[in-house]
Order: C-alpha cells, then structure tokens, then sequence
C-alpha cells in the first residue's frame, strides 16, 4: 500500500511538472506572438515613410530677432524718403534747356544728356501728383536707382509752366546722387520731361 501511495504521488508530481511546462509554452509563444503583432503593427505604421537625410552642416548663424527685423525695415523705409525742402532753391541757368551740373562733374556731361547718349533704365511720369506725392515718389525712384546700380533716369514732369516742373529742379539739386540733368531728348519727352545723370557704386567700384 505503501508503494501504490508513493506512486500516487510521484504521478501527481509528474503532471504538475508537466503542466507547469505546458503553461509556461503557452506563455513564451502568446508572448511570441505580441512581439510578432508589434512589430506588424509597426511595420504597417511606418509604410511610405521615407527616412529624413540628415544634413552634416548645421548652421550656427541665428536668426534675427524681430526688433532687427523692424530696424532694417525702417532703414530701408528711410533711405527711400529722402526729405525734399521746398524752401531750397538751386542755380538753375534762365536761359537755354532746363539743366544742372554739379561742380565736380565734367561739363561734357550735359552734352551726353543732350544728345540722349544715356539710355534711361527707369521712367517717371508725375501727372496728376500733388507736390508731396512728388517728392514721394522720386525719393523711390532715387534709391531704387541706386539699389539696381542704373545711372541714369527720365522724369516726365508735363509742359507748361506747372508747379511740378518749377519744383522738379530744385528737389533734384538737393539729391547728393543727382551729378546733372538736362531736357530730355524729343524720343524721351523733349521739353516735358528730364534725362537725369546718377552717381552710383557697384559692387565693382564706382559706376559713375
């Protein structure tokens, strides 16, 4: 009876071996199988995704805060507003076309204007402006000429004896850009209008 007991036991303790082996497979395949899951699952989230280049250079400048922003703004906004005084009155010749030569220009200058040897890059026309909207706007014409590095402009002020072409004169003498004017050519506005001379930098040096 004694044999049939221990054997009794020994078989109980057979089967919980057994069955602790059996649940501890059970375990390590369903984990298997989540790990397997994940990485499907990670698989078909990152589907299409193209992986970034990473680029070597990385750039140590930083970017300008928005008060320099706002300063270079309102350079720029200063230096296309050249103040214009209707107060200031120039030398202008009574007689003879409309001109001026600054005093340390060649006076051959006037003659290339005459004869239209400067081809205008950028044209003018201020029919139909007040004064102020005159000075305005050839404060612009001013500074842009010099930011595309072009040295010479025509400004259509109308005939006659308007208050516009008494004035255009006068504002043009008060520029330190402005080196001469003279009348235009007939093919550029003829007495409507005046070829202006610039002294502009390029990169280069002086292009004028």
């Amino acid at each position: 009876m004694q044999i049939k007991k221990w054997e009794s036991e020994n078989v109980k303790k057979q089967l919980a071996k057994l069955k602790q082996s059996q649940q501890l497979a059970r375990q390590s395949q369903q984990s298997k199988t989540e790990e397997h899951d994940d990485m499907d699952l990670f698989r078909h989230a990152v589907k299409g995704v193209v992986p970034l280049k990473q680029d070597k250079h990385v750039s140590n400048v930083p970017k300008p805060s928005l008060k320099v922003r706002r300063q270079r703004r309102a350079n720029r906004h200063v230096q296309a507003s050249y103040e214009f005084s209707d107060a200031f009155e120039g030398f202008i010749p009574p007689d003879g076309a409309l001109r001026y030569c600054r005093h340390d220009v060649p006076g051959y200058e006037l003659k290339q204007l005459r004869r239209g040897s400067y081809t205008p890059d950028f044209v003018l026309d201020l029919h139909g402006m007040t004064r102020e909207q005159a000075k305005q706007e050839l404060a612009a014409l001013l500074h842009t000429a010099e930011q595309e590095i072009s040295d010479c402009v025509c400004i259509v002020h109308g005939h006659g004896a308007g208050v516009l072409k008494r004035a255009l004169p006068h504002y043009l003498i008060q520029h330190p850009k402005v080196m001469a004017f003279h009348q235009a050519p007939l093919e550029y506005g003829g007495q409507g209008a005046l070829l202006v001379l610039l002294e502009i930098e390029s990169p280069f040096g002086k292009k004028r």
